[in-house]
């Protein structure tokens, strides 16, 4: 980290605090739920109540992230989810089923609503933080950090269960907000726009379809969203194949779930680690996302629950190539004035996908494998398309490049 500025150094210390309590938290919502309704349907209802308003909010506020004093609006971010997550523990507390319902479904609303904001604000900022041949490993680092406390979390939490009350963890969770807004308050001012607007339904309409307008003027910009939103169609599939997978098909116990499911945040963060060692390319960015598609197309031919870690594993390993090349080639093309906007509209397309991703895995009555091998098989023959085609854009080039050497010396 040493090589990272500080102004990089405190993003990173606040997103990693930010995430384990939003882990933590998220774990204990689902239990409390669980534990006073007694219902799945509620537990589809409360991701709804993320889901609903976190899209319309990040389809139409691309236009306001353009001018705001960004790294303020990061840190009062992390103060009302800090404040959001005293909800449900006083709704605990009292102990009354509704105000327990209420609290969380307040909790959610609020987080669903202020995750869009934060996302494309971070990931806006970064090329202000660090310097720009630093963006792909910078990006990786950030990634990788979410994916490890994504895989830490649920076995902290588990272990805090055994001497804390549910209670405590919520005071954790709002706890780890605070501090992760206190590390970002030591963020630098970044620069604004020099004429603040004067904000009119007009103005707003104007520049909403100005964004939208300029994103789809840059073909690569849209190249590298719709494979992202590729990856994350297949990550919201899983969401619904990896348990009957592991426990209908490969008839594996609980704890073996569990291992399959640590297996590819694990292998992400050796993944980033690996790739601060490798060049970085098209090539190299392209390989990881075939070959994490093709983690995904061999669980379809796996046996074993043994193999199908390593699949996921293998998978964890190889997609970071991808997401953190892709995120920086993102960054540093987008136009830097309108880079947080661009930001809004890339997210908004990755989480549109997921829930597409969900829906087919539930509609599709093929067995979770079949399922996995159809959805790697896309991810590979687009990364293979996309690998042809950016080889033949390079190849042109060159020959450009040297019939204008020969023009010059002739």
């Amino acid at each position: 980290m040493k090589k990272y500025s500080r102004a990089f150094q405190v993003l990173w210390i606040g997103e990693m605090i930010s995430a384990f309590g939003g882990a933590a938290g998220g774990i204990i919502n689902g239990l409390v739920l669980y534990e006073v309704t007694g219902s799945r349907e509620w537990m589809g209802a409360l991701w709804l109540v993320y889901f609903i308003p976190s899209l319309l909010l990040q389809g139409f506020s691309a236009p306001f992230l353009n001018f705001v004093r960004k790294e303020m609006l990061l840190r009062r971010s992390q103060l009302i989810r800090s404040g959001a997550y005293l909800f449900p523990l006083s709704g605990y507390l009292i102990g009354i089923e509704w105000v327990v319902i209420g609290s969380l479904i307040a909790l959610q609303c609020l987080l669903g609503l202020i995750q869009p904001i934060y996302a494309s604000l971070s990931f806006s900022i970064l090329p202000s933080l660090c310097k720009d041949e630093d963006l792909v490993e910078a990006n990786g680092v950030l990634e990788g950090t979410l994916r490890l406390m994504s895989f830490l979390a649920p076995g902290v939490t588990s272990l805090l269960l055994l001497f804390a009350s549910i209670p405590v963890i919520y005071g954790v969770s709002s706890l780890l907000f605070l501090m992760s807004y206190l590390s970002l308050r030591h963020l630098p001012k970044l620069s604004m726009p020099k004429d603040s607007p004067i904000w009119s339904k007009q103005f707003w309409w104007v520049e909403l379809k100005a964004g939208y307008h300029v994103f789809f003027r840059f073909p690569q910009l849209m190249k590298l969203t719709f494979l992202s939103s590729t990856v994350q169609f297949a990550v919201g599939a899983t969401m619904v194949l990896s348990v009957p997978f592991i426990r209908k098909e490969l008839h594996g116990d609980y704890w073996e779930y569990a291992i399959f499911a640590g297996a590819f945040p694990l292998g992400y963060v050796l993944g980033m680690i690996l790739l601060t060692k490798l060049p970085k390319s098209n090539v190299m960015m392209y390989v990881g996302l075939i070959g994490g598609g093709l983690s995904f197309s061999l669980l379809f031919l796996v046996d074993s629950i043994p193999l199908a870690w390593c699949c996921e594993l293998f998978g964890g390993i190889l997609f970071p190539f991808f997401n953190a090349q892709s995120s920086a080639v993102f960054q540093r093309e987008a136009p830097r004035e309108r880079l947080s906007q661009l930001s809004a509209v890339r997210l908004l397309f990755l989480r549109l996908t997921m829930p597409l991703g969900i829906l087919f895995a539930s509609i599709f009555t093929l067995d979770p494998s079949d399922l996995y091998g159809m959805i790697g098989m896309m991810i590979v023959l687009l990364g293979a398309l996309f690998l042809l085609m950016s080889a033949a854009t390079t190849e042109v080039t060159f020959k450009d490049n040297d019939q204008s050497k020969n023009d010059l010396n002739t």
